[in-house]
């Protein structure tokens, strides 16, 4: 705790209630009519002492090693006026000492702790000694005064011990109460924290697949109705052929939609194998752009599903974008197991591009991040004039299923 301990923010309301009744009937035993036994010698001094002895456990000091001390210094120097010149007040000082040592307890860490309970023992002999009476006494008085003392300073040393031992128990419950509680609002933050970040992945998941799937679906159907748009004045029987298919393509785009918001987790090559969902990514690019890709697969295991989806994925958005931006005039798709990885590339004869200037798009920032998840590699080589290729490595560890 570094703020000082107050009424507002003390750990242990009872505690304090406990030293005002204390304190209440040391007043109240001051102020009573004197007897000629226990007539107190500066009772105005004694009542001072309690009140301000109280007062001062309004606000106890927790940050600060110097005012510590002083502080618990001033609280002894009270004790000891108050057991020195008290009359009847003064049968209640040993109760103020444990006062003194449950407010170290507050204040101080354990060697604190242990040196205020001692100090407080040799205080309380001392005054117990200054209080023994000055008069002769007979031989058996004097062996019943000494064990009676002996006892006495027995009983409250034990009693001092009982309530270190006491403090520190239930200080150190209230620590580890304290810091389950802290721990237990980090692992929530951390759980809010992962919650968030599977949010944002799932999003980026579903955005991606909404870009592959509906994408190339939408890429294709534009481009079968420009070519339909072109030949409707000097072709219409071929204009409506285009017509026909961009019709196919639309109602393929639909349903695309309609699986991306209903099942996003459904695998993409509807129950076929990888190869025959690529033959037929092939065939709808031939029938969109007039240009059959060269597809040499050779796959000498089944993979996972997760692999065949996103090798699909990739596959399709490399389409997609040589359909939007390449031009090209011929296309090589191959894949292959090697000794150790499965082993992807995509090659068009196109117009290029600079890679230092384009690699941020959402298309190819997709198909890293799919190989990547993956533990592969992905690389792109282009340059303006040359065509674009693509090559993706996936170890063979994550390829069998």
């Amino acid at each position: 705790m570094s703020r000082p301990i107050q009424i507002t923010n003390h750990p242990f309301r009872f505690l304090l209630y406990l030293e005002w009744i204390l304190l209440a009937i040391a007043v109240f035993s001051a102020i009573l009519p004197p007897s000629p036994r226990f007539s107190p010698k500066f009772p105005e001094l004694t009542i001072c002492s309690l009140v301000l002895f109280g007062l001062m456990g309004l606000r106890l000091p927790t940050n600060n090693n110097f005012s510590k001390i002083i502080y618990t210094a001033s609280e002894i120097l009270l004790i000891l006026v108050t057991g020195i010149f008290g009359g009847r007040s003064a049968r209640l000082f040993p109760f103020l000492y444990i006062i003194l040592v449950t407010r170290s307890c507050l204040i101080f860490k354990l060697p604190g702790r242990l040196l205020v309970t001692g100090l407080s023992f040799i205080f309380f002999l001392l005054t117990l000694q200054h209080r023994f009476p000055r008069f002769p006494l007979r031989p058996q008085d004097q062996e019943r005064f000494r064990f009676f003392s002996f006892s006495l300073a027995l009983i409250f040393g034990l009693s001092l011990v009982f309530v270190l031992l006491l403090m520190n128990a239930v200080l150190s419950e209230r620590q580890s109460r304290e810091e389950l509680a802290i721990a237990h609002e980090k692992l929530r933050q951390y759980a809010l924290r992962i919650e968030n970040q599977a949010t944002l992945e799932e999003r980026n998941r579903i955005a991606r697949e909404i870009h592959d799937s509906l994408g190339h679906s939408l890429t294709a159907l534009n481009l079968q109705l420009e070519t339909a748009l072109k030949l409707s004045q000097s072709n219409p029987n071929k204009s409506q052929s285009f017509l026909m298919q961009a019709k196919e393509l639309g109602s393929k785009a639909l349903q695309d939609v309609r699986q991306s918001v209903s099942t996003m987790r459904s695998n993409p090559l509807q129950e076929k194998s990888l190869t025959q969902a690529i033959h037929l990514l092939a065939e709808d690019f031939h029938r969109s752009n007039g240009i059959l890709p060269i597809c040499q697969i050779s796959l000498d295991h089944s993979l996972s599903a997760e692999v065949n989806t996103a090798i699909y994925r990739i596959i399709q958005e490399s389409l997609t974008n040589i359909s939007k931006y390449a031009e090209a005039t011929e296309i090589k798709l191959d894949i292959m197991m090697t000794k150790g990885s499965l082993y992807l590339m995509i090659q068009d004869k196109g117009k290029g591009f600079d890679i230092q200037q384009n690699t941020t798009g959402f298309g190819l920032q997709s198909m890293r991040d799919r190989t990547l998840a993956l533990g592969g590699k992905f690389n792109i080589n282009s340059t303006p004039g040359s065509g674009c290729q693509i090559i993706v490595d996936i170890p063979l560890s994550r390829l069998i299923r």
